[in-house]
């Protein structure tokens, strides 16, 4: 069904391609058109219909992050021990790919409250966002277009996204790590000592 709601948005933007477009400005760089609000109106009517009990989590660069169009914040906790961490094994299963991982995890389990793993890097990120986790950071997932709405939404819920090692994220590398403020120094330490 949901392709169904894909292949609708995709006919939009397909007749739309070559017609003078009507063009807003979200912001100073950032353009919206009438084939963007068709599409966006006609995947958000379809799930609402079919999932009606679904939650998406939104959120608009400067406006802020939203659950159900209530607004959310990523966790106050302060303590590296008393921190929820979630993390997935990433897309790659040869066996020194996956000691490393479950290596690092182990080390870290002796540092936190106790782990997670959704199955999922974009929860992940709306988890930290809503403050249901505290931690997360993940090596190796699929590609930007696994992170990109995620990193958006922590970081509008006052959130932190950057590199496992510390340095600036960076959307195409396949590294991500993201936490309350709080927590970030402790976290960036904690994920260095578990190399």
């Amino acid at each position: 069904m949901a392709v169904d709601a894909a292949k609708k948005a995709g006919e939009i933007i397909r007749f739309g391609f070559y017609e003078t477009k009507h063009v807003e400005h979200k912001g100073q760089v950032d353009l919206v058109t009438e084939t963007d609000k068709k599409c966006e109106e006609i995947i958000f009517n379809f799930l609402k219909l079919h999932y009606p009990d679904h939650k998406l989590f939104t959120a608009i660069r400067g406006k802020g992050a939203f659950l159900n169009g209530k607004p959310i914040k990523a966790s106050s906790q302060n303590e590296l021990v008393k921190s929820l961490l979630a993390t997935e094994v990433g897309t790659k299963r040869d066996k020194s790919t996956v000691d490393a991982t479950t290596n690092k995890i182990n080390s870290l389990l002796f540092k936190v409250r106790s782990l997670r793993m959704s199955g999922s890097c974009a929860l992940n990120l709306c988890g930290i966002a809503c403050g249901r986790l505290d931690l997360f950071y993940e090596h190796g997932f699929g590609g930007p277009w696994d992170v990109a709405a995620g990193a958006v939404i922590a970081s509008e819920a006052g959130g932190v996204v950057f590199d496992p090692s510390g340095s600036d994220f960076d959307i195409t590398s396949q590294r991500v790590a993201a936490s309350n403020p709080l927590l970030k120094d402790a976290f960036i330490e904690a994920l260095q000592q578990s190399e």
